[in-house]
């Protein structure tokens, strides 16, 4: 096979938006996965090979002659042995095989503000990866998107679920945190220029909107018709009610740990947008469908 790129998770959600660019470029992708017989849009277009992060040698062999490995992988919270620690490790594991096999350059998804010291796994854990990703030989391009829409997207579509379905949405705290979203698209394109560049960098991923959270409430509400009534409670108080939730519908809709990051404001960027897609254009657009039917993060990425 002649020179390749791998994304982690071609069938998923960022991975697909990134192997679409790809294909269209005329590009061999092959995708790592744990999951081949996933169903997914590429057919025989995009190669499954597996993402054994138990089996180092495998991994290499998968990679050798690869241009480009693109990393989507990772997990948005603690669930049965599918922890952040785990995913930490598994990564490296990744990340030596890459560099053993010779792969040429890393583009690695990481997250807005990442910080060795930061007392949220999740952020601790970008932040463990990023710096084992510069200790390595690997020449890299690290991508910190805040938060990530689009028509699979699950954070945006489940606060127009509920923003639909029920009469009060309650927002934790004031509401005056801050986010910036970027559409997944516009991510994807970015990780694609990534690939090509000449050197090694970071940089944050975000789109041209920075929305207090009670504005993209508002915003979102706005989009799908919702008459629901919007509230400020404690954020305890907002957590408990969406694990009551959470139980019906099978699923971890909200976690303290996400909850912390958005008071402590760190889906946010100091930096000029790099994305172009506007999300109250999109949703202005979109409103159909979005929130029409509840996504659930364990059927999707835990089942």
């Amino acid at each position: 096979m002649a020179a390749f790129s791998v994304i982690t998770g071609a069938y998923g959600y960022t991975g697909k938006y990134i192997a679409r660019r790809l294909l269209a470029k005329g590009e061999t992708v092959v995708t790592l996965t744990g999951n081949p017989a996933r169903p997914n849009e590429f057919g025989n277009r995009v190669q499954a090979r597996p993402l054994r992060f138990d089996d180092s040698k495998e991994l290499e062999s998968s990679l050798h002659g690869a241009r480009v490995l693109y990393n989507t992988y990772w997990v948005r919270f603690d669930y049965g042995n599918r922890t952040f620690a785990r995913a930490v490790e598994n990564t490296r594991v990744l990340i030596d095989a890459a560099e053993r096999a010779e792969v040429r350059r890393i583009v690695h998804i990481s997250i807005t503000n990442p910080s060795l010291d930061s007392s949220l796994p999740y952020f601790r854990g970008k932040a463990l990866l990023e710096e084992a990703i510069k200790r390595s030989g690997l020449e890299y391009a690290i991508l910190r998107p805040a938060v990530i829409f689009g028509p699979e997207d699950i954070l945006i579509n489940n606060v127009a679920f509920f923003l639909r379905t029920f009469p009060l949405f309650a927002i934790p705290g004031g509401g005056e945190y801050e986010l910036q979203p970027i559409f997944v698209d516009d991510l994807a394109r970015l990780a694609v220029d990534a690939a090509n560049a000449k050197d090694s960098f970071v940089a944050d991923a975000v789109g041209p909107e920075r929305f207090r959270f009670n504005d993209l409430v508002a915003t979102v509400a706005s989009s799908v018709g919702s008459r629901a009534k919007i509230v400020h409670m404690p954020p305890m108080v907002v957590l408990a009610a969406l694990r009551v939730a959470g139980f019906f519908l099978g699923d971890v809709i909200l976690t303290r740990d996400e909850v912390s990051g958005l008071l402590a404001n760190l889906l946010v960027s100091a930096d000029p947008p790099s994305g172009a897609t506007r999300l109250a254009d999109w949703l202005r657009e979109n409103a159909g469908a979005v929130g029409a039917r509840y996504s659930s993060e364990v059927q999707r990425h835990y089942k």
